[in-house]
């Protein structure tokens, strides 16, 4: 069922034509897919939103329906909203006069400016780039090759031959588009704006094209393209190069180059966020009678002192070595896991040796530590 066209608008009925005339810009401007490209009813709300406006904008169309509501409006030369295009309608109602510059600057420009439509934007590029560990915790300049269209030398990306240029549209004369008008009876005016064939919305056309490019103003090329990755990238992020994409026809702006980040795993780290975990391997009698061991950390060597009866899932933390906070400041920690090792296989000597220890060793000796369990959660704690 149709809605009150006052309740469309948001106006009280006994509103003037001003307060009619504001109501709309102001949904026309919400409704446009430029100002809100998110909404999929916008074309919807924007003809109910301009049929009610085309009844209660008229004196005589208005003053029926206030009478006799919509059976008041029977038999009057209303517009078909539903049979006519989104871009027509803005056209119906405001003609490319005062009310488009609104509408123009509250969605950043969604019309063709003067003097045609800008040169088309090149493509956006996509590649990969696999790193080490260390590179993607301290950053690198790596350099990749990409395939893409590049600016033509012998035009300089106009387009144009040698000694030719670009020349004003014979058919839209430089506006980049054509208009067809048509009357609507006692409403006004139909207005269709389509995009101009000859030049395609550029409003210039190229009389000579360039013999390397044909006109493009671009040729296929592979070029090394320097990527500075920053500190503390992680795997299957990807960084956006602005502008080293593809070049654009006719001296159109380059398109984005993306860049799928690919960490291969270290033999001895894992990452955890902004954390190192490194486990650090020890002999149960190292762990017993205490040690002291190297670790070749990323970022220099350091050791970690045991003390005697160092259990199997001792944290040994080490605060700002590990991976650099990638949207802010300072640095993760790098967390030493301790892993008790118990040989697999003894001798009969061993064996006997081991026999005596556990018969000289009570019970209590071998009390578990309770916090065995807080020790391993913490590691993965961010």
């Amino acid at each position: 069922m149709k809605r009150d066209y006052y309740d469309v608008l948001g106006v009280p009925r006994d509103a003037d034509q001003q307060a009619v005339k504001k109501a709309f810009r102001k949904l026309a401007r919400e409704c446009h897919p430029d100002v809100n490209p998110g909404d999929a009813d916008c074309e919807a709300r924007f003809k109910e939103a301009a049929e009610a406006y085309e009844v209660l904008s008229d004196a005589d169309t208005r003053a029926a329906y206030d009478r006799y509501g919509f059976d008041g409006l029977k038999g009057r030369p209303l517009t078909d909203f539903e049979h006519v295009g989104f871009g027509d309608l803005f056209n119906i109602f405001f003609g490319g006069g005062m009310f488009d510059s609104v509408l123009r600057d509250a969605a950043g420009g969604w019309g063709a400016a003067a003097g045609g439509a800008p040169p088309p934007r090149g493509d956006d590029v996509e590649t990969a780039l696999r790193l080490t560990l260390a590179e993607a915790v301290f950053g690198a300049a790596k350099d990749v090759e990409v395939a893409t269209d590049v600016r033509c030398e012998g035009c300089d990306g106009s387009g144009a031959a040698d000694g030719s240029g670009r020349e004003t549209c014979p058919q839209c004369h430089g506006s980049g588009r054509m208009r067809e008008v048509s009357s609507l009876g006692g409403f006004g005016q139909f207005v269709r704006t389509s995009t101009c064939t000859v030049c395609r919305g550029r409003g210039s056309i190229v009389r000579e094209p360039c013999t390397t490019c044909l006109g493009t103003g671009r040729v296929p090329a592979a070029r090394t393209v320097r990527i500075e990755v920053p500190a503390g990238i992680a795997d299957g992020q990807r960084l956006r190069l602005t502008g080293e994409g593809g070049a654009g026809s006719q001296g159109g702006r380059s398109g984005d180059l993306y860049v799928n980040i690919t960490v291969e795993p270290h033999e001895h780290f894992v990452r955890d966020g902004d954390d190192l975990l490194y486990r650090l391997d020890v002999t149960m009698v190292d762990a017993a009678l205490g040690t002291t061991a190297a670790v070749e950390a990323l970022d220099g060597d350091l050791e970690v002192r045991l003390t005697p009866g160092t259990q199997s899932g001792t944290v040994k933390v080490f605060k700002n070595r590990g991976v650099p906070s990638l949207h802010g400041y300072g640095r993760g920690d790098l967390k030493v896991v301790v892993n008790v090792i118990v040989p697999k296989r003894l001798t009969p000597e061993q064996r006997e040796l081991l026999e005596t220890f556990a018969a000289a060793t009570p019970p209590e000796a071998y009390e578990a530590d309770p916090s065995f369990l807080d020790k391993v959660r913490s590691v993965f704690r961010r």
